[in-house]
């Protein structure tokens, strides 16, 4: 990217690290939505985790969640599993519904974030040690809906 970009994606994250500091939880749930379009700005990363483990609203934590899960990418893999290793009793449950929303419906995609997860800890240390293999547990007890055509569906068998 050029320069350009990176300063005009450096602003927008300085915008909404303002509005996740919000008082009105509307507003912080649509800060954490939109920053997880920048999950891969380190300077989202914090603000990310603040809203994952929002203490006054798990819907907040809710919807940063289901954004960072629904890039389907490192980037949104890594913050969720750093937030699990921080969570509450009901910051993990939200963001389990929000791993059952997101990968709940297509086997590839649950499969696809169950191999990428499989990394998270080697590539980025033992801390996420914890919240990876909660997050593997999530996607492990998902039964999707719907598999490949040439894949015969478990539930079937």
């Amino acid at each position: 990217m050029g320069a350009m970009s990176n300063e005009a994606r450096g602003d927008v994250v300085a915008v909404l690290t303002r509005l996740a500091q919000s008082t009105d939880y509307r507003d912080r749930a649509d800060a954490g939505r939109a920053l997880a379009s920048f999950a891969d700005v380190p300077a989202a990363h914090e603000p990310l985790q603040r809203l994952l483990l929002d203490p006054n609203d798990t819907f907040v934590t809710r919807a940063t969640a289901e954004a960072l899960l629904r890039r389907q990418d490192t980037a949104g893999l890594v913050a969720v599993a750093s937030a699990l290793t921080k969570a509450d009793f009901n910051q993990m449950a939200w963001i389990h519904t929000a791993v059952r929303d997101v990968f709940g419906v297509f086997a590839s995609e649950r499969d696809t974030a169950l191999g990428n997860s499989k990394a998270l800890t080697r590539d980025y240390g033992m801390a996420l040690q914890c919240g990876v293999d909660q997050l593997r547990e999530m996607l492990i007890d998902i039964n999707p809906v719907l598999y490949p055509a040439d894949e015969p569906d478990p539930r079937r068998q």
